[in-house]
């Protein structure tokens, strides 16, 4: 297998159904949508965790959130597993990362040559302590911010895009200066389209005139019922805040905001083909979870809808041939896969659940192969879990609380919950997480560390006293 080079651009918060190439028509996001229609489209791609600090360990780690245990947004990655970039950096190649990481300081070896305009935790590495309190949860009363602050206009993050643009354009275009006798891999971080749901001008106009789909499932009273789900949307009110005009509003930002996005990709890509590298350098595009934009009657990520937890994943390159791959597939498969491509090396796991290279699906597609998904933070009295497999899609809620079963190709908005109509799948799902992890084990042991890192903070009482936040600050 030929050695090549990597690009991997990460966006954060870009749900896949906002993207033309799969599928909305409203959207103008023509760079990403190249890349989609000219390599693979992965349709069923999914973070391990709808939320920033345990999906990016998991990013880093190729393993699940149960198995690296950075629960929460405030239990970070700082090296205590083995990363991928640390794997390549040893073997000789340079690593480089630009842009958003989000683990725990710039003190930490996470596994990267060189790290530009990297943004890590708030609050010193301790990032959203608020959130290990579970049991009862404590108050969010930054709900609010998200619809009190809408664009058109420019923002910290809308500027930190546009270095991380500038700086990657800086290092691609640097490459003709290099003697190079291995393979490169640059991360690109992006951390767009993001909420504060402020769009720069000139991309928010895009859809100034543009009557954008309303958004779906937002009637009270035929809303799906959950224990877990009403004390998740307690918690997360973003929508209490929103009236009819705001929401227009927030979707035309967040449409914007995913524009944006689509040039500054444009802007790197074009710095890639200057630099000569295009033609041995595989592409990968995803971001690192979704939003939830309205749909259900919430905004923000940490459900197990699509909308949240579906990310878009791309593989765009030399020999990759244009298609549309229905497998399964995590950001957990994308360091097997950048190492496949960087060492020529190709491992598969004897568990097909565990990380693996995207190249295995490419002539062979598996319909039914399983990835899971947790959730472990604030404003969960308990931890859940999904399960996608085939059509069918499972949320597993600890502690006895019923669990939730949706066929996806029949129902894609998830709007019928199947876990009562369906027996015999909802025991087949549920024994197919089993074979993964036990979710009883797993949420105690969450709960368990929590715990401990409450009791290291001083206690909720002091942790009450931190800074908290909506989005993370650029410190």
């Amino acid at each position: 297998m030929a050695k090549q080079n990597v690009l991997v651009i990460m966006s954060d918060e870009h749900t896949r159904s906002v993207m033309g190439a799969y599928g909305n028509p409203f959207v103008k996001t023509p760079v990403l949508d190249k890349l989609a229609n000219d390599g693979i489209r992965f349709e069923n791609a999914y973070t391990p965790s709808p939320i920033c600090i345990a999906a990016r360990a998991s990013f880093a780690t190729s393993t699940q959130v149960f198995e690296h245990r950075c629960w929460s947004s405030a239990e970070p990655y700082f090296g205590q597993q083995e990363s991928w970039m640390s794997r390549l950096r040893e073997k000789g190649s340079e690593v480089v990362s630009i842009g958003k990481l989000h683990y725990r300081s710039a003190d930490d070896d996470v596994g990267f040559s060189e790290s530009q305009h990297a943004m890590y935790l708030a609050n010193c590495g301790l990032g959203w302590p608020q959130g290990l309190q579970r049991k009862p949860v404590i108050d969010f009363p930054r709900a609010a911010e998200l619809a009190a602050e809408l664009g058109p206009g420019e923002t910290a993050y809308t500027q930190y895009d546009r270095d991380i643009a500038a700086a990657s354009v800086d290092w691609l275009r640097s490459l003709r200066l290099k003697d190079r006798d291995k393979p490169w891999v640059l991360f690109v971080s992006f951390i767009c389209p993001h909420y504060p749901l402020v769009a720069p001008q000139d991309f928010y106009d895009l859809y100034r005139d543009v009557e954008l789909p309303k958004a779906y499932d937002t009637d009270l009273d035929l809303q799906l019922k959950h224990p877990v789900l009403d004390a998740m949307r307690q918690f997360w009110n973003y929508n209490d805040y929103f009236d009819e005009q705001s929401q227009i509003e927030g979707l035309r930002n967040y449409y914007g905001l995913c524009s944006f996005l689509d040039d500054n990709v444009r802007q790197v890509l074009d710095a890639l083909h200057e630099s000569g590298e295009v033609d041995n350098t595989q592409i990968i595009y995803t971001s690192d979870h979704g939003d939830m934009i309205g749909n259900h009657g919430i905004w923000g990520k940490s459900y197990m809808y699509e909308d949240s937890v579906g990310v878009p994943m791309t593989l765009t390159g030399p020999g990759i041939t244009s298609a549309v791959n229905n497998t399964a597939v995590s950001l957990v498969d994308i360091g097997a896969t950048v190492e496949a491509f960087v060492t020529g090396e190709y491992h598969r796991a004897i568990q097909g659940w565990k990380s693996r290279p995207l190249q295995d699906f490419i002539d062979s597609p598996e319909s039914d192969r399983m990835v899971i998904s947790e959730y472990h933070d604030g404003g969960s009295p308990t931890g859940f879990f999904m399960l996608r497999k085939g059509n069918w899609k499972l949320v597993y809620f600890a502690e006895n609380n019923p669990p939730l079963l949706f066929n996806i190709n029949d129902d894609p908005q998830e709007l019928f919950n199947l876990a009562e109509t369906c027996d015999k799948v909802r025991q087949e799902m549920i024994d197919c997480l089993f074979e993964v992890l036990d979710p009883e084990i797993a949420n105690r042991q969450a709960f368990a560390d929590q715990q401990k890192m409450v009791e290291k903070l001083g206690g909720i009482n002091k942790i009450r006293q931190m800074q908290s936040f909506n989005h993370t600050p650029l410190e």
